[in-house]
């Protein structure tokens, strides 16, 4: 996924261009820290209490430089015309959050609201195209029969959350001005991969990479992903 995002990025702005991010549920900051060891100003928008002050955690160790660029706050992503005014960022990340909010579209449109005018939006969803391949490759048959006729699901924390088709995010970032540019899928081959799976040695880790960076952007692959990292430009 960083692979894809910083494609997207090197696309769409000059190269060295230092860019104003916002990181809606940031959880830990792994992307946002990365964005901000690159030279970019990053903003981190997070209403839980325990990610929060993991994500202040890391921040503390990193050096002087990129905690300057570094601002973190208590927030709901539904909430970002409280926080911020038009036009105020050039990247707007929202990864892993949606799944969590029954009704997306509004919290969309305050996100495109937010972006200045070309800006990247930058969208991770669980994929409800293909919501039934999980439990089907684990042999759950029940579970994965009932995923095809709803778009709800229990995730691997034991919550309930919701899953987006493609042609239903297209439709909605159409409608909130920032169409669809490109989509990837993320988790093609690994959905199902626990911590005791990890790669022995950094060249399998390479060919794993490798590997889903290849499927997430190749048909028919990329449609069966577990998720979708959906791009969109503010018009």
């Amino acid at each position: 996924m960083a692979r894809q995002l910083d494609e997207q990025i090197a696309a769409r702005f000059p190269f060295g261009q230092r860019l104003r991010v916002l990181d809606v549920g940031l959880g830990q900051g792994t992307q946002a820290l990365r964005l901000a060891r690159a030279g970019h100003q990053v903003t981190g928008l997070e209403s839980d209490p325990e990610m929060l002050a993991a994500a202040r955690s890391a921040l503390a160790t990193e050096p002087a430089g990129i905690q300057e660029r570094f601002r973190l706050l208590a927030g709901d992503g539904r909430e970002t015309g409280v926080h911020f005014t038009p036009g105020s960022f050039d990247v707007v990340l929202c990864h892993g959050v949606l799944m969590y909010v029954p009704e997306p579209d509004p919290m969309l449109a305050g996100l495109a609201r937010v972006l200045a005018p070309g800006g990247l939006l930058s969208l991770v969803v669980r994929n409800a195209d293909a919501l039934a391949m999980r439990p089907g490759l684990a042999g759950d048959w029940a579970t994965a029969l009932a995923a095809f006729d709803s778009p709800t699901y229990t995730n691997r924390l034991g919550l309930r959350a919701r899953a987006d088709r493609l042609e239903a995010l297209t439709s909605t970032l159409a409608g909130i001005g920032a169409p669809l540019h490109t989509w990837y899928g993320v988790r093609v081959f690994t959905d199902l991969s626990g911590d005791a799976d990890a790669p022995e040695s950094e060249a399998e880790l390479t060919q794993l990479l490798n590997a889903e960076e290849r499927a997430g952007r190749t048909d028919p692959y990329r449609g069966v992903a577990a998720l979708l990292h959906v791009c969109g430009v503010r018009g």
